[in-house]
């Protein structure tokens, strides 16, 4: 007796599936550490170092702890703390920013 394709396409499906979400948290984050790396360079390039320190620190200490854990291979939290560094260079550039505008009024 034969399975219905139904029930083998939802099988192949969830399998795939399951087999993707693995892939995914086995691979590095190649690309976020990047991204954090240059969202940090644009923020300290725009003044963040002088106008906005304590954000741009943080997105350091991200950066450093994601690095520590790529090596590691704890490749979900490098991934999680590359993304928070980003975030926080890109506050840390917004805040430089509007400090230099308010600055020029």
């Amino acid at each position: 007796m034969y399975a219905p394709r139904s029930i083998i396409f939802i099988f192949s499906t969830i399998v795939l599936t399951l087999l993707f979400a693995a892939a995914c948290e086995t691979a590095p984050p190649v690309q976020e550490m990047s991204d954090a790396r240059q969202a940090i360079e644009v923020a300290r390039e725009a003044g963040a170092a002088d106008l906005a320190a304590a954000e741009l620190a943080e997105a350091e200490e991200y950066l450093e702890s994601a690095e520590k854990k790529l090596n590691d291979q704890a490749y979900r939290e490098a991934r999680h703390d590359a993304l928070e560094a980003k975030s926080r260079a890109l506050n840390a550039l917004k805040m430089s920013e509007s400090s230099q505008e308010s600055g020029s009024d």
